[in-house]
């Protein structure tokens, strides 16, 4: 006869039996109206280039797994946040090119303003969500403005992902000397977007630089 406790077994089982992979990563980018066609096109190869990388590829081997999950994320609107690559196990180059193919064929979704705030939360419960067990998680936001008309501020959004045990990184596009704050956005970013054990900015000084920054920032995460 089973016990009182049968009735949660099939939510626990199916928790138990997900894929445990060495990190489940979101990538959440900058498609706000600062972009344009042709910096969202860079962003976009950015990104396919960095995940196929032979290097990223190797950093993905040397982990005891040999597999990390990705998702991409692109923000903008308040509350607009959208997911246009759900997770894809990443484990070799025939899967690595398979999520470069996606990031590359997804449609741009519709965004205005800079709500980084709720990126942080759309990518937060995103990874709740995730087909995949990690205990190393992590969001990426990559943009080149600061927070702006977040329903949730991005400090709070920010928080209670680091409460999570979300660690949340960015790579700031400093396309500008300085932010209208009067400071370079990577200090933006430092001050008000990362948190978690031992979270970073990666700079990338112009938008050509964008795919060696975003590579050398996937490195650093997987390895």
């Amino acid at each position: 006869m089973l016990g009182a406790g049968a009735a949660l077994a099939p939510g626990i089982l199916a928790a138990q039996a997900a894929p445990v992979l060495d990190l489940l990563l979101v990538l959440a980018m900058d498609a706000s109206g600062s972009i344009d066609a042709d910096e969202f096109r860079l962003q976009r190869e950015g990104l396919a280039e960095g995940v196929t990388h032979p290097a990223v590829l190797a950093a993905i081997a040397s982990n005891p797994n040999g597999a990390i999950g990705v998702a991409m994320v692109e923000w903008g609107s308040p509350g607009g946040a959208a997911t246009v690559v759900d997770w894809v196990a990443v484990r070799d180059g025939a899967s690595a090119r398979a999520l470069a193919e996606a990031i590359m064929a997804a449609p741009r979704s519709r965004q205005s303003y800079n709500a980084i705030g709720d990126a942080i939360a759309h990518s937060t419960a995103l990874i709740a969500a995730a087909p995949f067990r990690s205990d190393d998680l992590v969001i990426d936001v990559a943009g080149d403005g600061p927070d702006m008309r977040s329903f949730t501020p991005a400090t709070e959004a920010r928080d209670a992902a680091v409460a999570r045990g979300i660690t949340v990184n960015g790579l700031a596009i400093e396309v500008a000397p300085v932010t209208r704050f009067g400071e370079p956005l990577r200090r933006t970013y430092e001050r008000d977007v990362i948190g978690g054990p031992g979270a970073f900015v990666i700079a990338a000084e112009t938008r050509m630089d964008f795919a060696r920054a975003m590579r050398a920032k996937l490195i650093r995460e997987i390895a």
